[in-house]
């Protein structure tokens, strides 16, 4: 069994005090939020940054208090762990990384969900929502 591992988050912002969170059409046809491999001997915090960063050119400051991992078998022999943070937007403009993002866009927290395709997406983008607004609250 081959063992891989990619990193990404639950990038979100507030508007007018509403959350929002970043959603992604990837041009293999599924719905997902930003994530990809770890390179050479990058941490997870770095795998993150640069996944967010090529595919939507946006700048996050990433909370690793936050912390979801699945598994799953993309190919036959294959087991891939995806560790997954939340990230607060930062400053950029959304620009899509050409050869794997069609579309990037901000959804309001209540909608996200219906968006993805695969359920373990759904999972972790629920855990975030619930501890960004949990840490929104313990704020205020």
């Amino acid at each position: 069994m081959i063992k891989e591992k990619s990193c990404g988050a639950v990038v979100y912002k507030f508007i007018n005090n509403e959350l929002y969170i970043l959603i992604l059409n990837m041009r293999l046809g599924h719905v997902s939020i930003p994530k990809g491999h770890v390179e050479n001997n990058e941490t997870e915090l770095e795998t993150t940054l640069r996944e967010i960063k090529e595919e939507t050119n946006l700048d996050v400051t990433v909370d690793t208090n936050f912390r979801k991992t699945i598994n799953y078998s993309p190919y036959e022999g294959i087991s891939k762990d995806v560790v997954f943070f939340v990230a607060a937007y930062k400053d950029g403009i959304i620009k899509e990384q050409e050869s794997e993002v069609d579309k990037a866009f901000w959804v309001p927290f209540k909608d996200a969900i219906s968006y993805l395709t695969y359920q373990s997406d759904k999972d972790v983008v629920e855990s975030a929502i619930e501890y960004i607004l949990k840490e929104k609250r313990n704020k205020e």
